[in-house]
């Protein structure tokens, strides 16, 4: 049986960077769809937008909601934008994990597998600022 590395240990690989290769992944089709969207989808988009600047929360606060609910409708495209910009506000590791656990106990074991993947691509957002 192969001995897997601690997660401490694995260093980026050059040929593939997960969270390079999902921004621009999601940078290249939000503009191929907006380039010719309907006003409702340009509304929607506009709108998702301005849902998480500052209002009475504050948007590390906001980023968590979204982390949290995208947790629970299992949405690993979302909860890996949500964990970037959470990271992006300056959120701790432990915040972060905190929410998530929440959002496993709200969304039940189902949750889980898609918390693996959080916890795996939190750690290649921070192998990434390094």
């Amino acid at each position: 049986m192969q001995k897997l590395l601690p997660v401490d240990k694995i260093k980026p690989s050059k040929m593939s960077n997960p969270v390079q290769e999902f921004n621009d992944y999601r940078s290249r089709m939000n503009k191929e769809l907006l380039s010719e969207a309907s006003t409702t989808l340009k509304r929607i988009f506009n709108l998702d937008q301005s849902t998480f600047q500052k209002g009475e929360l504050d948007i590390a606060t906001k980023e968590l909601l979204g982390l949290g609910a995208s947790t629970v409708l299992r949405c690993d495209d979302c909860i890996r934008y949500h964990l970037e910009r959470c990271y992006q506000e300056k959120l701790t590791k432990k915040a972060v994990m905190e929410a998530l656990e929440i959002a496993t106990v709200v969304g039940g074991s189902i949750v889980i597998p898609h918390l693996r993947k959080a916890y795996e691509y939190w750690e290649q957002i921070e192998l990434n600022a390094k």
